[in-house]
């Protein structure tokens, strides 16, 4: 089975304290809302404490065309990506860029063709026939699918070694005019993330020689609820991309993804009991307590994401990752099971099963 090896992120430079977030959309918002300090408390109760931004919060409070915005968005996920990766290829020894087999780059949150791997490609030393798979709109899902595709193809090729990519600028998709009640939890919760992931094959000889325990991939599910188009996702306007986040997503997650893990659980001989660690991406404090109650997991089930919620806030597709890694910091004895789980737009989700080896 396939391994996750190492992950690795790479902090924006703007660190901006919730406090600030709050007061920023207070001078924004205000002359829209006459109950703006109610509508405020979202700052206090998503429990997150402190974000991280590409940009600091002067340049946000004046308007940018989508032109200048994506711009910025190229600019910083090359720079970014590219340390990530750099810093992903050096935590193994036996790892260099000429045995890269695949880069996976997962983002929801800018354009760019050609896209970012290939750009990167230009200033790190890859071998120029790294196969390239960039992957577009799987919002918050999209990290935990590069997984389950790396997972895929390291089947198929037992002695390739991926990197799977996240690269989510959120802040750069804010909408200065956009004065509705979404965009205001999106500026609540939304942040800036980078991270990269490899996953090496039965064969690749790349993993570390201290025995230690990997996280090692048994089986992925992709789930698509049907006519759920405007749970989650982006309206596309002329000036750039305007959130779309129904106030229904926790109860959804109640509902509707008890069934779908059990189910999955089941075609692998296991139950949710069966599960040691949860590798959950936290969409937000709503959405982890509903995890917990849709698939009675304990709160220390989900500590390890609140913790990462609380100090980087909701990097879409690159939050999980930040959750594998401190998975990775950790000394896990072999046979425990984890579940790595995101949920993204379709409305969709995304199951990884692992288990440590």
């Amino acid at each position: 089975m396939p391994k996750i090896i190492a992950v690795e992120t790479t902090l924006p430079p703007y660190r901006i304290s919730q406090d600030q977030a709050a007061q920023f959309a207070k001078n924004l918002f205000s002359s829209s809302y006459r109950d703006i300090n109610r509508l405020l408390k979202v700052f206090q109760n998503g429990d997150i404490e402190s974000r991280y931004f590409v940009k600091d919060l002067e340049w946000f409070s004046r308007s940018h065309t989508f032109e200048e915005k994506n711009d910025a968005f190229i600019e910083n996920a090359v720079s970014l990506g590219s340390k990530a990766v750099q810093a992903c290829i050096e935590s193994q020894d036996k790892l260099n860029y000429d045995n890269i087999d695949v880069i996976i780059t997962i983002c929801t949150t800018g354009l760019a063709t050609p896209s970012i791997e290939a750009r990167i490609m230009n200033q790190l030393p890859f071998s120029e026939n790294v196969k390239r798979i960039p992957i577009w709109g799987l919002g918050c899902a999209g990290g935990a699918s590069g997984l389950s595709r790396a997972y895929e193809y390291c089947l198929a090729y037992p002695h390739a070694n991926v990197i799977v990519l996240s690269i989510e600028l959120c802040s750069l998709t804010f909408q200065h005019g956009d004065h509705s009640k979404s965009n205001l939890v999106g500026t609540s919760l939304f942040a800036d993330g980078i991270a990269c992931a490899l996953i090496c094959g039965d064969e690749s000889n790349v993993a570390d020689s201290n025995h230690r325990a990997y996280p090692s991939i048994v089986n992925t599910q992709s789930t698509l609820m049907k006519d759920s188009l405007d749970v989650m996702g982006w309206d596309i306007k002329n000036d750039g991309l305007y959130v779309v986040f129904s106030k229904d997503i926790p109860s959804i997650v109640k509902k509707w993804l008890g069934p779908n893990v059990s189910g999955f659980l089941e075609q692998n001989s296991l139950q949710t009991s069966d599960i040691n660690h949860f590798v959950a991406h936290p969409g937000g404090k709503k959405v982890l307590e509903a995890y917990q109650e849709a698939l009675d997991f304990t709160q220390d089930m989900t500590e390890i994401s609140l913790r990462v919620l609380k100090k980087y806030g909701n990097m879409s597709s690159a939050t999980i990752l930040y959750v594998l890694k401190e998975f990775l910091g950790k000394e896990i004895a072999s046979g425990q099971y984890g579940l790595a789980t995101a949920l993204g737009p379709g409305f969709s989700s995304e199951l990884v099963l692992l288990r440590w080896e």
